[in-house]
């Protein structure tokens, strides 16, 4: 069930998301000192962009037959939302989607609206026998060591039963800038399954090229229950898996080829926050994470005396760690002098027109310098949820444009809540 991608797979898409881009700096001074500047991606990333539980609202949190539950979420192109619940007048059953989930996009990349439970099936969680559903099961049952299994009209001890779809009525509404809703009706009521559904789960898992990241959040077919699944589909106690889904939920996103910039002077130059984008290319990395136009901008500005375009080896964008493999590091050697500073920029690449950057560095001062580091929103494209928006340029999308000043993205933001950014990227310089 927990799905690692190998770091080739991961690589091969990240590889067509960012410009690849090679190292440009001016021509040393034979005075001063050489510097090594070093960024790394230390995002300790998670898998699932989004997760949640729903439930009845009420004196009982069971959704009885006639009544509905709705829960709402972001979502791109190739993202699916899985969810689990079970039959309540079951020994262990549960209803989910096949995995990887509900399709939210066709091939046109228009959003998916109407009726979804053809997507639904029952499932059996095989670890109790089942006896003959009903409200006279008799919970928990006999215990056994079976794998999840699809039930098709019959189980394994010959109890028959409805299509999912005829069960469970899901229906997908898309409200807009990639959010959709998804409600689920119970519609056993009068059918020879009548049964109460238990709250739920539900998650959407991160993509990378064409990959999820874990394309089956809640169950394996044809592997043992895990994950807390079965006191879900024993009892209909989603707490378990709640918190499962919960710690695989969070920030996952690359940097872009790291922009790094040796200037005199106190001003920024390549930016100031406050002001609109300066039209500089800046704009191009915050979007595409393409640092080229801005490298070149830069090359001709009195003051600047170098600049440079670190791409990570063999993945050309910086990775953040996972699986228990480091994160992505580029390092630069500088030559540097008295008065001289550094300037970082690299695209939050899960964003619309998010960016990391710095400057003001004392390019003589070792040590962490991590926490010049800030967040930036270059205000020249509609915002959406990290990694779960329609048009991000890295997920597929269109940019939507604005024309907005430079501002410190807040956390929390109206989306999530980041880390604190010394557990996004690391700046050091020996």
């Amino acid at each position: 069930m927990n799905y690692k991608p190998s770091g080739s797979i991961l690589a091969a898409s990240f590889l067509l998301l960012f410009t690849a881009c090679s190292k440009e700096n001016a021509h040393p001074s034979p005075s001063g000192m050489d510097k090594t500047i070093s960024i790394e991606n230390v995002l300790q990333a998670k898998k699932l962009v989004e997760s949640g539980t729903f439930e009845q609202k009420g004196s009982s949190p069971l959704i009885l037959p006639g009544q509905s539950v709705s829960f709402k979420f972001s979502a791109s192109y190739g993202q699916t939302v899985s969810f689990a619940a079970m039959y309540g007048y079951s020994n262990d059953l549960f209803f989910a989607p096949d995995n990887p989930g509900i399709a939210l996009y066709d091939d046109q990349k228009k959003p998916i609206e109407g009726d979804v439970s053809d997507q639904i099936s029952l499932w059996d969680n095989g670890t109790r026998v089942n006896q003959v559903p009903g409200a006279t099961v008799n919970l928990p049952g006999v215990a056994q060591t079976n794998a999840v299994k699809k039930v098709i009209q019959k189980d394994a001890e010959g109890n028959t039963y409805l299509a999912a779809s005829s069960l469970v009525k899901a229906t997908l509404v898309y409200n807009g800038d990639s959010y959709f809703t998804l409600t689920l009706k119970n519609t056993s009521g009068g059918t020879k399954n009548e049964t109460p559904l238990s709250p739920g789960v539900w998650a959407i898992s991160y993509i990378a090229g064409s990959d999820l990241l874990m394309p089956a959040p809640l169950y394996q077919e044809g592997q043992p229950t895990a994950n807390g699944l079965t006191p879900l589909a024993e009892m209909g106690d989603n707490a378990a898996l709640s918190s499962y889904v919960k710690e695989n939920t969070g920030i996952f996103t690359p940097l872009s080829p790291v922009l790094v910039v040796t200037y005199k002077g106190a001003d920024n130059p390549i930016f100031k926050i406050g002001q609109k984008d300066p039209g500089n290319g800046l704009k191009k990395l915050a979007q595409q994470g393409d640092a080229t136009d801005l490298a070149a901008a830069l090359k001709k500005i009195q003051g600047v005396s170098g600049v440079y375009i670190l791409p990570a080896e063999a993945t050309t964008v910086l990775l953040p760690a996972s699986g228990g493999q480091p994160g992505g590091k580029v390092t630069q050697k500088l030559h540097v002098e008295k008065g001289d500073h550094l300037a970082i920029a690299t695209m939050y690449g899960f964003s619309n027109d998010w960016f990391f950057a710095a400057s003001g560095i004392d390019p003589l001062k070792t040590g962490d310098h991590s926490g010049l580091v800030k967040l930036f929103d270059d205000g020249t494209a509609m915002d959406q949820f990290p990694g779960a928006g329609n048009a991000q340029f890295n997920l597929g999308g269109n940019v939507m444009d604005k024309e907005n000043s430079i501002q410190q993205v807040p956390n929390p933001n109206p989306f999530t809540t980041l880390p604190a950014l010394t557990d996004l990227i690391k700046v050091t310089i020996e």
